[in-house]
């Protein structure tokens, strides 16, 4: 078949270009030019200044770079509309195609699309990065459906995109409004005019059938405090869109009519591009390059040259090749063509569904529900069957089900010679298959199943969706009846995740033929499935026993579901118990549903309100500004960091000679570089800039590259070649405290009472002593660490753009590093993209870092983190240690507590000391203890310095607190909950270390949250269903906290604001907080609004900047409204004060007539702020003081459900009830309430460090394995609470802050270990089916493996035994 192609005529081929290279962005036609292919499709977006699509992650884990693409479909002859990673899609891959950002669906200026002015409205924007991936996801699933879309459909739709801030809800609700909507969405039509003739085709923009005649329900608003279930279908009466409906976008007519061309283009670093449209092209090209990369979507081909440095000098982009996107149901079976995209596999197996006899599409169904959980939508429109076979992973999901299902694979060489492989034989090692480097894949064949056959997929991941899997599995067996028994005539069992590439349990499967399907069977081929598939100890990817009992534990799953299966077509001895049935059930995921109840207690003009975030509007169109998005200054360079490889090391020699030659480089810098001051630090001056002779952690800034273009920066900073001398590395809090290796002056201590002698006498019943070991967690803000630096009369003067918390800390870094007053630099920051702590002090040597080439080659120089540098250098939150020892009677009332707290600071020691203290003040949660010893210890380690993180210390110490009140209920056999009632402490009560106890609210709370969820029923069921359940077990928890609300260091407890008015009555407002999405500058100016009595609209807040407002504090503690709000205020009352004798003489008909006739008497119409925290104040000394203002109190419940067989779980419920005494805007507190509470969720439960350390020696030592979303798993929208209510308490002001308010961004995050102690209840519950009734440590984050090993039965015990305590980096 057909011959190498000769020389001419490849040629030929690489010539037959089309002269103009074309693509659509928002309906602007753009001539792509030669030599960018090595560009992705958001370099070239963001570089024409659509910034509205931003870059996140890079490897397509956030969704945070979607876009929508359309392109002409010529064999279905309709166009499709698809949402994509454009952070993936290299840039001629979408050439001819229509590119829809964020910014071409609407905009402020000629009007919102209805799905961005829902999102604003739903509160379901607050940092905003997130956004614009949202808006496009929804915005391509109504393009793409030919038919409203379900609210599965939606919230399917979404599971690519990761949002940090919101804790999904509001997203969710805000779209949920298009589950039922018209086609007037699209068009100038009303609903009412609505036929198959005249319906306009929103892509073609030409009549079509496609319309659908829907009746447009009428908007209904309701009224009342409960601003939840407000959800409503939406079309255009509900929303002003008549200025937008003439400008959707429709697919350009010129590519309708343009006919598809080869592409043989080309890129940096000599690479080059081809698109063949034959598959004979594509076999000529493989024939001149063997060695050419083919692709499809890129998604695996963009992570390992951007990620991994790897260089492919052929890319052959065969994604418009018609022999290989054939799909045909045959009368065998399914044909599917290489290149076919996984999105569209979908879609045909669900026609094979409709079309073929259900027995034959058991391999169908199994491959189908393995893709719903496979990647996001972006990735499966993209990626390819052919591209994830080729690719060989050991974890793919779907080779494991090629390989069960007997699928087979056809197979080219560049002669045109086919041949076919069995997919069980065709992968032979790691990432090795059965390819020549002159074959491609051409198709793969799926046959029908036949009688009694039957397929099942099996896969556990860290997190639900968006994951890759930690073990996966295809099974089938064929049945016969012989003897009225069911006999195997065929089995074939394969796993993924278990070894080097998908394999094959051949023995198990040869066991299996011939013999009965009964319990004999099963427990024989356990057995033999044992030896079958070894897992060795120190296997890469860790978990081995975990990984071990999932092998066992899936085909247990899949022995219970044949027996089902068969019972259902004919009565088999082997009927599965009912109470096993639980294994097998599928679980519903139903859409999240939530209620928000509140009261409004409205203040003036606009305090108390729930108003819009003022920037929600900027966010879902693209047009919010962030720190990446600042258009860089002619003459502008990129910076790369050049890191330390090593823990602990000397440096002996650098060598820059190869880096210095690279390509763009402008200069590299190392520490005998830096002008100024080397040594810097938050706290005390204890870290490097650069370090020159010795690394303390894998990470440490060496030196810093410039250069034109940060792909050219990475690239010079990888050649620069350093020689260490290792030195032995501190790993882990135990190893610190095996080596004596502490931070100095960090040692603290708090006592109250009399441990000892409490102990001693006979007061106590029962004394338990036990360790709680907490993981870290990484802040994970969408928006990675970003400056932009310049200078100023060349040098004499500094301004930066920071994406930071804490401008004034970068305005000391810079200053000092270059030697300058600070009086000579000036950090602005507009908003962040969210921050959580991580860019309080840790952005700051970043900025510092960048200020030294741009001072010394005076030019502007901008420093973006990739997320995996920024997870690896900028440090996340705290692991803890504890050892306590608690003293009881037998009714649980706690007498004593002896606690001895470690947390791991890592290489310097930033605010790991405060953020000791604070887990120290809140050892004790909401419980009275009569006597108390706290010891604290900062431990020194060899890794990047941890540093602050919501709740910043605080969560680690109630967290160890509540996992001794769990185990005391235990040891008193009474729950949990009446442990924690026997000891709430009381108004009064003096806390172990002297503060007074004002204004409790937590009995309220709790009284509340008991009666709003019914705990002694709901306890009754959750033991009914437990009964009823073997292998599925439920559990709940009920948990208070108390959060001290004040920076711990007196000093920061002030805050200064600038308020000018200004003659037509407008006010702008400067103050020293930042925005990062938690509302802070619309409550600022809701406090402005009220007190001028004015409207919101004519308050206006630009930015932070250190020289408006000076020595500003950080934007952290939970206490920014309260100090900031304050100061704002008082310098409105000063001016007001002024205004004042000239109001009282007139009446002025608007403060604008008032405003111009104090200007024309020459009244000063602008002030400076200033409010300092009364009343606090702590002597570490003497141990005693007032380190909080006040406390916010709340409590929340928990319902989950757990698999026992696998550890996966889902949270069924969550209610959650603050107390933040009278609102500022309860919308707002909601959502901070709300997005906490996930984050929280994430800490407990699903997010978890894995280090180079003893724990995990698969790991190189000291290096951050979980370094990106691939690996590193926050929640995603189907992660949370299927019911999530929230409750602010009710006629509870504070008098201690402004306007009667209270601090809501941190208070709300411990909730979360509600859920992990519902997850243990849970357990408890599993144990004790095998007898297991004691007490059992068990350590957050409650990942599967932890819920999994912790749930002992016969298929853990093999393997370890029922004391087992995974591996955790702490």
């Amino acid at each position: 078949m057909g011959s190498m192609m000769a020389e001419s005529d490849m040629k030929t081929l690489e010539e037959s270009k089309p002269k103009e290279p074309i693509l659509y962005v928002n309906g602007v036609r753009r001539i792509l030019p030669d030599g960018l292919a090595h560009l992705t499709l958001l370099e070239y977006l963001r570089d024409i200044g659509l910034t509205g699509t931003k870059l996140g992650c890079g490897e397509g884990g956030c969704g945070a770079c979607t876009v929508m693409i359309s392109y002409f479909d010529q064999n279905s002859k309709k166009c499709v509309h698809l949402a994509i990673n454009a952070c993936l899609a290299p840039l001629y891959s979408v050439e001819g195609m229509h590119v829809i950002t964020v910014e071409g669906i609407g905009n402020r200026r000629y009007g919102l699309h209805p799905i961005q002015e829902s999102l604003a409205k739903s509160h379901g924007s607050q940092c905003g990065f997130c956004t614009p991936g949202f808006i496009m996801s929804m915005y391509a699933l109504l393009r793409s459906s030919e038919i409203p879309p379900t609210k599965e459909d939606i919230e399917e739709s979404l599971s690519g995109n990761l949002c940090r801030c919101t804790g999904y809800r509001p997203i969710v609700d805000a779209f949920r409004v298009f589950a039922r909507t018209d086609d007037t969405l699209y068009t100038n039509t009303s609903s009412s005019d609505l036929s198959d003739a005249n319906f306009t085709c929103p892509s073609t923009g030409k009549p079509c059938s496609c319309g659908m005649s829907i009746r447009n329900d009428k908007d209904t608003s309701q009224n009342g405090i409960c601003h939840s279930n407000n959800l409503k279908p939406i079309s255009f009466s509900d929303i002003d869109g008549a200025a937008f409906t003439d400008k959707e976008l429709i697919f350009p007519p010129e590519l309708l009519m343009r006919t598809l061309t080869t592409l043989s283009l080309e890129g940096a670093n000599g690479l080059k591009w081809y698109r063949p449209l034959k598959l004979q092209h594509v076999l000529d090209i493989k024939a001149r390059y063997p060695h050419a990369k083919l692709l499809v979507g890129s998604t695996e081909v963009s992570i390992e040259t951007r990620l991994k440095s790897f260089h492919y000098p052929v890319l052959i982009h065969v994604a418009q090749v018609p022999e290989l996107n054939q799909l045909t149901i045959k009368d065998e079976g399914l044909e599917i063509g290489a290149s076919v995209k996984l999105s569209e596999l979908a879609k045909t197996l669900k026609v094979a569904l409709d079309q073929r006899a259900s027995f034959q599409t058991s391999s169908c169904r199994s491959i189908l529900e393995q893709l719903r959980w496979f990647a996001g939508a972006q990735i499966r429109n993209v990626a390819s069957v052919g591209g994830n076979i080729c690719t060989g992973s050991p974890i793919s999901d779907l080779n494991p089900l090629w390989m069960a299902a007997g699928a087979s694979f056809e197979i080219s060489d560049c002669r045109g010679n086919r041949r076919t492989c069995a997919a069980v034989n065709f992968f032979l090692g790691y990432r090795k298959v059965d390819l020549a480097s002159d074959e491609i894949l051409v198709s793969v064949f799926l046959p029908w199943n036949q009688p009694y056959e039957f397929v099942k997929e099996f896969k556990q991941a860290h997190r639900r969706d968006d994951d890759i899997a930690i073990v996966n599995s295809g099974m089938r067996v064929r049945l016969e009846e012989k003897n009225d028994k069911w006999v195997v005539s065929d089995a074939s069992i394969v796993y993924g995740g278990v070894a080097p590439y998908s394999i094959s349990a051949k023995e198990t499967s040869e066991f299996l033929i011939g013999k009965c399907w009964n319990k004999e069977l099963l427990q024989g081929a356990l057995k033999v499935l044992q030896k079958d598939i070894l897992l060795k100890e120190d296997a890469p990817g860790g978990m081995v026993e975990f990984r071990r009992s999932l092998i066992l534990s899936f085909f247990f799953k899949f022995f219970l579901w044949i027996c089902q299966q068969v019972d259902e077509h004919m009565s088999s001895d082997e009927k599965v118990p009912a109470s096993h049935l639980s294994a097998i059930k599928s679980i519903h995921y139903p859409s999240v549903m939530g209620t928000q109840d509140y009261d409004i207690v409205k203040r003036g003009s606009a305090v108390g309100v729930p108003e819009m975030h003022l920037s929600a509007k900027l966010q879902v169109t693209g047009e919010a500004e962030y720190t990446d998005d600042v258009p860089m200054p002619p003459n502008s360079l990129h910076a790369a960091l050049v890191l330390s490889k090593k823990p602990h090391a000397r440096i002996l020699k650098i060598d820059d000679e190869a880096a210095r030659s690279s390509p763009g480089v402008a200069g590299i810098f190392f520490s005998k570089d830096i002008p100024g001051e080397h040594m810097i630090g938050p706290t005390i001056l204890d870290e490097e800039l650069f370090a020159s002779e010795i690394v303390t952690c894998v990470g440490q800034v060496i030196g810093v590259v410039v250069a034109d273009t940060h792909e050219n920066a990475k690239l010079a900073a990888r050649k620069v070649n350093i020689q260490y001398e290792e030195l032995q590395a501190v790993l882990s809090i135990e190893d610190a405290l095996k080596s004596n290796s502490f931070h100095p002056n960090t040692e603290r201590c708090l006592v109250k009472g009399d441990v000892e002698h409490c102990f001693s006498s006979d007061q106590c019943d029962k004394i338990v002593e036990g360790k709680v070991q907490i993981g870290g967690q990484e802040h994970f803000y969408l928006e990675p660490n970003s400056t932009l630096i310049w200078t100023s009369d060349a040098g004499n003067e500094v301004h930066m753009i920071s994406s930071t918390q804490c401008p004034e800390k970068h305005q000391k870094y810079v200053a000092r590093v270059l030697g300058l007053p600070m009086s000579k630099v000036v950090c602005k920051t507009k908003r962040l993209g969210g921050g959580f702590g991580g860019k309080e002090t840790r952005s700051a040597f970043l900025a510092a870092i960048a200020a030294i080439p741009s001072y010394l080659l005076n030019r502007p120089v901008k420093i973006t983190l990739d997320r995996d540098v920024d997870m690896m250098i900028t440090g996340q939150r705290h692991s803890f240690l504890g050892m306590y020892k608690v003293g009881f009677t037998n009714d649980g009332k706690v007498l004593a507590l002896d606690l001895e707290i470690y947390n791991n600071a890592g290489n310097s020691l930033d605010l790991s000391l405060p953020v000791l203290e604070r887990a120290m003040f809140h050892s004790d949660n909401v419980y009275e203890i009569p006597n108390v010893r706290i010891k604290g210890k900062v431990c020194f380690t060899n890794f990047p310095s941890n540093t602050a993180f919501r709740g910043f210390g605080g969560p680690q110490g109630m967290l160890i607190t509540e996992n001794w009140i769990q185990r005391i209920s235990m040891e008193v056999n009474r729950t949990p909950e009446e442990i924690r009632e026997i000891n709430f402490q009381k108004e009064g009560s003096v806390l172990h270390y002297g503060q007074r106890i004002e204004q409790s609210t937590v009995e309220r709370l709790w009284n509340e949250l008991k009666m709003s969820t019914d705990i002694l029923h709901a306890r009754k069921e959750v033991e009914l269903f437990n009964l009823q359940n073997r292998w599925r077990k439920r559990g709940i928890a009920i948990v208070p906290t108390k959060f001290g609300i004040s920076f711990t260091a007196k000093f920061m407890n002030q805050a200064g604001a600038l308020v000018h008015v200004y003659t037509d009555g407008t006010v702008l407002v400067t103050h020293g907080g930042t925005e990062m999405g938690q509302g802070l500058h619309t409550k600022i100016a809701q406090i402005a609004a009220s007190s001028f009595n004015i409207p919101l609209s004519s308050v206006f807040i630009s930015e932070t900047s250190t020289d408006k407002v000076p020595n500003a504090s950080p934007t952290a503690a939970s206490a920014s409204s309260d100090i900031y709000g304050a100061a704002v205020l008082d310098a409105c009352e000063q001016i007001k004060a002024r205004m004042q004798p000239l109001a009282s003489q007139h009446k002025f008909g608007s403060f604008t007539e008032l405003v111009k006739a104090c200007y024309m008497e020459r009244i000063n119409l602008s002030a400076n702020g200033f409010y300092k925290t009364p009343d606090i104040g702590f002597d570490w000394t003497t141990g005693k003081g007032s380190p909080f203002r006040y406390f916010t109190y709340g409590a929340a419940y928990a319902e989950v459900e757990i698999d026992t067989l696998t550890g996966d779980f889902h949270t069924r419920r969550a209610d959650v009830i603050l107390d933040l005494g009278i609102s500022l805007n309860p919308a707002l507190d909601v959502g901070q309430i709300e997005g906490a509470f996930v984050q929280g969720l994430g800490w407990v439960a699903l997010e978890e460090l894995k280090w180079g350390d003893a724990a995990h020696r698969w790991i190189p030592a000291g290096c951050l394995y979980t370094s990106g979303p691939g690996n590193y798993k926050i929640p995603s929208i189907n992660d949370v609470p299927f019911k999530f209510n929230i409750s602010l308490l009710k006629d509870a002001p504070n008098d201690k802050a402004i306007h009667s308010s209270k601090a809501v961004g941190e208070p709300p995050f411990f909730l979360a270990s509600s859920v992990f102690f519902a997850i243990k209840d849970a357990i408890i519950a599993a144990r004790a089916e095998v007898g297991l009734t004691e007490w059992f440590p068990f350590d957050n984050p409650a990942t599967p493996e932890r819920i999994r090993m912790a749930c002992v039965d016969e298929f853990t015990k093999p393997f370890c035994d029922a004391d087992f305590r995974p591996k955790l980096s702490v």
